[in-house]
Parts: structure tokens; sequence; C-alpha cells
């Protein structure tokens, strides 16, 4: 996708370094950093420098290479993969980024695992492209199915960012929009806020606006009354981690969604590439939910009339706060599962159905 007309990939390695669009400063400053060596790859994923389930675990990837390159030696390349596992627990990407990549490499001659390393991180984002593409193909005739009834404006809904700045490019609940609008059908986005990282305002607003489609941002609690107004056609959303049952872990405050779109009757999707599908825990009471700083409440950050990036605080210096990062949404209340493969129902027999 673009950012002022030139295309860009979230990740890429180049010398030795691998490239990575900052995203603590978008939307005010547009940075590419250098992650040079695994702590820093830990460090952008811990610090949201990278975010999103696709894209951390594309970043966890290169992060082992990173290792190799450090140090090439087998004891430091197993402590590098515990590392980057601990340093977001509820993405399920992350870990299977990294035993995909472990997989690979256990066992391989010194001199050959740099490049079996590298060919494997580079397989792993080309994947995620593709897969990421086709959910927005699969995911399109949703949307052109409400368009040719309404023949009118579709508008979508949308929670966080799943967008291309989330993945390698396309994004996950952002790749039908894109595929509809490139197709001529004309679609309009309710961007949800997002607190406390704002990552719909900064981020998916951000990107739709470079593709120039049209969206709306939203405080996280107006959904639901948009969606009695019968202002909402349809809500898409991401997952950091599906169950085999249907269940879906996303951002804080998707379960919220889902609670006002079955109220009101508005079709509720979850689009996700299949590295995104926990196959192992049933019960989604085991999912680790991350707990974040409780900074990231109390503070908000932003650009000044001087063009400056300020935090201020806006809570009492003596209040106490909880910073739950995600929630989970029953699947009896998800429409659809948009993968890779095709749209089933959140069950095990629908996963199944395309993930023999």
């Amino acid at each position: 996708m673009r950012i002022e007309g030139k295309s860009y990939k979230t990740i890429w390695f180049e010398n030795n370094l691998v490239k990575i669009i900052d995203q603590t400063k978008l939307p005010h400053q547009f940075v590419i950093k250098d992650l040079k060596n695994v702590k820093d790859a830990i460090y952008a994923i811990k610090t949201m420098e990278v975010r999103g389930a696709p894209l951390i675990g594309a970043t966890a990837a290169y992060g082992l290479v990173l290792s190799i390159i450090e140090k090439n030696d087998l004891s430091f390349l197993k402590k590098s993969s515990e590392e980057l596992i601990a340093s977001r627990p509820t993405a399920i990407n992350l870990k299977w980024a990294v035993d995909r990549m472990m997989k690979k490499l256990t066992g391989v001659n010194d001199k050959d695992i740099l490049k079996i390393a590298l060919d494997e991180a580079k397989a792993i984002i080309e994947e995620d492209e593709k897969f990421c593409k086709n959910i927005g193909l699969n995911g399109l005739k949703i949307i052109e199915e409400i368009s040719n009834k309404k023949k009118d404006t579709v508008n979508i809904l949308t929670h966080c960012n799943a967008g291309w700045l989330a993945t390698i490019d396309w994004g996950t609940a952002t790749s039908p929009i894109y595929h509809a609008h490139q197709k001529g059908i004309k679609v309009h986005v309710w961007v949800d806020e997002t607190r406390p990282r704002n990552q719909g305002a900064n981020l998916t607003s951000y990107e739709l606006n470079e593709e120039g489609i049209s969206n709306t941002v939203i405080t996280d609690n107006a959904g639901g009354i948009l969606m009695q107004r019968g202002e909402v056609d349809m809500c898409i959303v991401g997952t950091d981690r599906t169950l085999s049952n249907g269940d879906v872990c996303n951002k804080i405050g998707t379960y919220l969604k889902a609670l006002s779109a079955k109220d009101n009757n508005v079709p509720f999707y979850v689009a996700l590439p299949s590295s995104t599908i926990d196959w192992s825990i049933k019960d989604h009471k085991q999912i680790p939910i991350e707990e974040r700083n409780s900074k990231e409440l109390s503070h908000v950050e932003g650009i000044d009339e001087n063009n400056e990036i300020k935090k201020v605080r806006i809570y009492p210096q003596k209040s106490k706060s909880l910073n739950l990062a995600f929630d989970i949404t029953p699947a009896k209340l998800v429409t659809g599962l948009i993968t890779e493969r095709g749209i089933c129902e959140a069950s095990e027999k629908g996963l199944k159905g395309l993930f023999k």
C-alpha cells in the first residue's frame, strides 16, 4: 500500500539490517527505523513500534535472523527465541513464527544457518502478504453483495488497526475494503478511535486517507448508536488469536462492538490468516491477556500548535487504572471468519472445513 503515493511494505531486510516503519511516530511523523540486533527487535515489539499479530510474527522471524548475524551460536539463538516469545503474550503469530523458524534452524550447519533463516523469514513474509490479499478477495464478495442490494455507499465499521500497517501489506480487516475501493465500489469506513493507543485514529484513518478512502473517526462508544440508526452495513475486525472453536481474541472493545452488532442485526465478520488460529487452546480463559502500562490510559500523546509531539496526563495523579489490551468475542456473536481459503462459520466444524 502507499504513503504519499509511494508503495511500502511494513518490514524488509537490507544490508544486514531489518527496516521497519516506526508506528509510534504515526500519523505525525513518518520514520523508517533500523533494527540492528535481536534486542532491537524485541524492543520494537514490546513498545509497539511494530504491532498487529502478523507483523509481530514477521518481526520475530527477522529477529532470529539478527540473532544469528550477531552471534552464530545455538544457545544464544534459543535464548533469543524465548525472549521474543515473551515480548508480547497474546498474539499467537509471534510464537507461531518463532516456532516455525526454530524448527527450520535446529540441527543446521553453522555455515548454512543464516541463509536458511533468511529464506524462511522471507517465506513467512511473502506468505502473509499472499494470505492477506486472498482475505481481501474473499471478503470483497460480502461487500459486493451489500452494494448490489443497497445501490449506495457501503458503510463499514472497524475496530483498532487491522490494516496493512498491522501486516506486511493489504491488512486483514481492511483488505476487503481496499479491494472494493479498487473495484470502484463506494465504501465509507467508521473508524473506532480505539483507546488507549488510538490505533484506529492514528493508523487506520491514516492509511485509509493515503488510499483515498472515505472514513470518519468515531469515539469507541459511538458504534452502538450508529448501528441503531442503520448507518452501519457490516463490521469487519481483525484478531490476535482465534481459537479452533471460533472464539476471537482481539483488541479491547471488540466484544462490545459484537454485542451491538448482534442486537441490531448487523453482520459481524472477523478477518484472519491461518497463522492466527490457535489449534491447541480450547477454552478462551487460557488465553494470556496482556495487561499494559497504566500510563497508556492516564496519558495521551498528540501534536501541539508548534508541530511538536507531546504527552500529557489526563487523570488525577492519585487515580488508578487497569489497562487490559484484549478481550474475547464468543463465536456465537461472529457472523463469519474471512480467511485466505474462504469464509466459514466461527466454529470448529467451519474452520476444519477449510483447514483439514
